[in-house]
């Protein structure tokens, strides 16, 4: 879109000061702040703070009446990571910085903001989403809670992320689940500490805790249906203190990452037992803690078809995957698909550092493709 490329210089402005300002978790006020401030500067229709704590919503009406409302949603929260980029926009906080590229998703989503209320070449209301604590604090669920599709009568509700590794100008979407479900875990087993020269006078939690590692490992390899996806992995083993003293407990935590609800109740349930199980047959006792973070992320199947139609008409059918394949990773805006039909959808942030990486940096380049996609989209699908 050539507006979209005229705005270039100005939407990278507006990113790069987010990224130097970042929050973490619902701690976003400078950045809710600033979105509320340019918001109110288009002079979209109606700009609401406080939704979801710190979350924002503007509503833009389109030139005709319509008696449909979607939504577009931008995460704003940053990572608790001190960042190497060396950028001369780099984070002035340390400790706290954009890992992710929420400040180029938000700055996107301004810049469309900016666009559709100047032309309002649409009909019905568009509500622009810009939501706090995604990175493990669940603001989408926050935000639902709140009431906003109610409030606001959103009928549809999209989302968009970059993605490192996909070429600049290139977009990735598919039907059903498009992101995991990111949950962790937490065990303790204690045994009987002793001397390590009489290992048959203790209940050695470490031993017990090595077989319990092993057999989780089964989980994906002999209880799954090799067709549907699990993740089981102990990312923390500890226990003991030194070389001659067998430890009287052992902790161990871990994530599952599924792409199924029925697979993800199944593997509570089996982790659940086996570590029961293996603790009390060698005398040991154990606790074991699961937490659910957000739901598997599931794509709507016509609203899918709606956002690739929307990239399409923007970059072209050989530069849309209809068909990416899924990743393990969480992402909250499940609670939004959950409430209301939408679709999530990838663009290319090209050769950069992985997300969630202190090397990491959003590619302005993308932005143009991604207020244009997002202006395509409103246009596409508030029509008549």
């Amino acid at each position: 879109m050539n507006r979209a490329a005229e705005m270039q210089d100005e939407v990278t402005g507006w990113r790069r000061h987010i990224h130097e300002n970042p929050g973490i978790l619902y701690e976003v006020e400078h950045t809710a702040g600033f979105v509320t401030e340019k918001l109110k500067e288009f002079g979209v229709d109606e700009v609401v703070t406080g939704i979801g704590r710190t979350g924002v919503v503007g509503i833009i009406r389109g030139k005709n009446p319509g008696s449909r409302t979607i939504g577009f949603r931008a995460d704003m929260d940053a990572l608790p990571l001190t960042e190497i980029t060396g950028a001369e926009w780099a984070s002035r906080t340390p400790g706290k910085m954009h890992a992710c590229g929420h400040d180029g998703h938000t700055a996107m989503l301004l810049g469309a903001a900016k666009y559709l209320a100047e032309t309002r070449n649409f009909s019905g209301t568009l509500a622009v989403i810009f939501q706090p604590a995604e990175e493990g604090g669940r603001g989408a669920e926050a935000m639902v809670k709140d009431g906003m599709m109610e409030r606001f009568d959103i009928q549809e509700v999209y989302g968009m992320h970059n993605r490192p590794g996909i070429p600049l100008g290139q977009f990735a979407i598919r039907k059903g689940a498009i992101m995991g479900a990111p949950d962790k875990f937490s065990i303790t087993i204690t045994g009987r500490g002793g001397h390590a020269a009489e290992p048959h006078n203790t209940v050695d939690p470490i031993a017990i805790g090595a077989q319990i590692v092993s057999n989780l490992q089964l989980i994906a390899s002999r209880n799954i249906n090799p067709l549907r996806s699990v993740v089981v992995s102990v990312t923390r083993f500890q226990a003991g203190t030194t070389h001659n003293i067998i430890p009287e407990t052992a902790e161990l935590e871990g994530t599952v990452r599924t792409l199924d609800e029925a697979v993800r109740d199944f593997t509570e349930e089996r982790l659940r037992q086996l570590v029961e199980t293996i603790a009390a047959a060698h005398g040991a006792t154990s606790t074991f803690d699961y937490e659910r973070a957000c739901p598997v992320t599931i794509n709507h199947d016509a609203e899918t078809l709606y956002a690739a139609d929307a990239a399409t008409a923007i970059a072209g059918p050989n530069n849309v995957d209809t068909d990416t394949g899924p990743m393990m990773a969480g992402e909250d805006f499940s609670f939004m698909l959950n409430a209301r039909p939408g679709a999530f959808i990838f663009i290319g942030n090209g050769d950069s550092a992985g997300l969630h990486n202190p090397a990491y940096d959003f590619n302005d380049e993308a932005i143009a493709h991604g207020v244009s996609f997002w202006a395509k989209l409103a246009e596409q699908r508030l029509t008549g």
